[in-house]
């Protein structure tokens, strides 16, 4: 009767259109109080599930993105972009993944490069003749890819949800190799729908015109090395490579580009407060609804019934895989991360698989349902910079949704697309 009070309250609060981190919060409470406990759990549970070290490096990376997109940035790496891949077929929409790529390994957010550089590749996709929607569908599911590489700031959550066993050095460096396929996959999605549709080529500058364009953006794509780079050699960890990162992006923005003043200052600084408290809230919030399921043994629930189900891993993990992707249409990744990882990490590791390598399976398949209706946070900001409804860019992105789904099943069934690099490293 428990899990009836707290799976009725989370969805019923959801369908009234309630936060997600109050109803994971409510939810807690009601079947704290149902158990007849005393309701100051749920605030314990709430403060111990924020109250980690590692932690700190999530405002700290959303604020040093937040430094990068309005200190000009973004504008250079989408001049190496289109420098680079500009002349193949469709070449806006290739400049557009290439460039959410390298700005992926600045921001570590999804919905802060599909604001990014959708901002700036959007409008100039129209003004060329492409479709608004062809636009919308490139800029969205390349935003995935900035989940994948470092520094993604939900595989820092995976770490915690895990209880901070599985090293996030070796969960940046096993996203690199799927992010980079996800990227190679869209592209050829790109090329395709560009071919169908009649988009032109652009016309490749010449290597003399590349050089300063290069120049221009190493400043930037120097930061994915010292964060990478420092967490990987054990120079410093996450946390700190984070506060680095927000001081390199100072010195960057203001001394080298020049291109951000007081008020973008500020205004980066007060988004990276919201952004964070909002996190944060979600994280405590999801904590106390883990502890909950822990404490119901769901996960062990969880196993037992998979088991009964089938012994053969490939069913269970495509299973795990179509449970994720619906969740992921109705709940934003966070919190799905932390709800899902102690219920589906022990039936993983019982079948054989590594906890990095699920690490990475988890965080692309969730970051999929960023792009998907109803509750597509990448997809809704997408449309919005491009001004179009969300069913209309829907209608159009299955070949994208399909480059995403086999890289999913890519990643989901060799293992050493996640696993190599890091044992190349240990």
């Amino acid at each position: 009767m428990e899990l009836w009070v707290l799976f009725g309250t989370f969805f019923g609060l959801l369908v009234l259109g309630t936060p997600v981190a109050f109803c994971l919060g409510i939810a807690s409470l009601a079947t704290v109080l149902y158990m007849g406990m005393p309701p100051f759990v749920v605030f314990q549970r709430l403060n111990s599930g924020i109250n980690a070290f590692a932690l700190m490096a999530i405002p700290f990376f959303v604020y040093a993105g937040d430094l990068m997109v309005r200190g000009g940035i973004a504008g250079k790496l989408v001049r190496l972009a289109a420098a680079l891949v500009g002349h193949l077929r469709g070449g806006l929409g290739q400049v557009n993944i290439v460039a959410s790529t390298l700005f992926g390994g600045v921001s570590g957010s999804a919905v802060a490069d599909a604001s990014a550089v959708g901002g700036l590749m959007i409008p100039q996709m129209r003004e060329r003749g492409y479709a608004a929607d062809y636009g919308v569908n490139v800029t969205v599911t390349s935003a995935i890819i900035a989940l994948m590489i470092p520094p993604s700031h939900n595989m820092i959550i995976y770490s915690m949800s895990a209880g901070g066993r599985i090293s996030i050095a070796d969960l940046f460096t096993a996203g690199i190799i799927p992010g980079l396929l996800l990227a190679a996959a869209l592209m050829v999605a790109a090329y395709v729908v560009a071919r169908w549709r009649g988009y032109p080529a652009g016309v490749f500058p010449g290597w003399g015109a590349m050089l300063p364009i290069l120049v221009g953006a190493v400043p930037g794509i120097l930061l994915i090395g010292i964060i990478f780079g420092g967490v990987r050699s054990g120079v410093f960890t996450a946390t700190e490579s984070s506060c680095i990162a927000v001081v390199y992006a100072v010195a960057v923005t203001v001394l080298v580009y020049r291109e951000m003043g007081w008020r973008d200052f500020v205004e980066a600084t007060l988004g990276a407060v919201r952004t964070t408290a909002m996190v944060l809230l979600v994280i405590g919030s999801a904590a106390s609804f883990g502890w909950l399921l822990a404490l119901l043994q769901v996960p062990t629930a969880m196993v037992e019934g998979m088991r009964a189900l089938s012994d053969n891993p490939i069913v269970i993990f495509l299973l795990i895989n179509l449970i994720l992707l619906v969740l992921g249409c109705f709940m934003d990744m966070s919190p799905l991360i932390i709800i899902t990882t102690p219920i589906f990490l022990p039936v993983v590791t019982a079948f054989g698989m590594d906890p990095v390598h699920f690490g990475v399976i988890l965080v692309l398949n969730l970051g999929i349902g960023l792009c998907t209706p109803p509750v597509g946070s990448v997809l809704f900001v997408g449309c919005a910079v491009a001004r179009i409804g969300i069913m209309q860019a829907v209608r159009t992105i299955w070949p994208f949704y399909g480059a995403c789904f086999a890289v999913l099943m890519l990643v989901t069934y060799v293992p050493s697309l996640s696993l190599w690099l890091p044992a190349l490293f240990r």
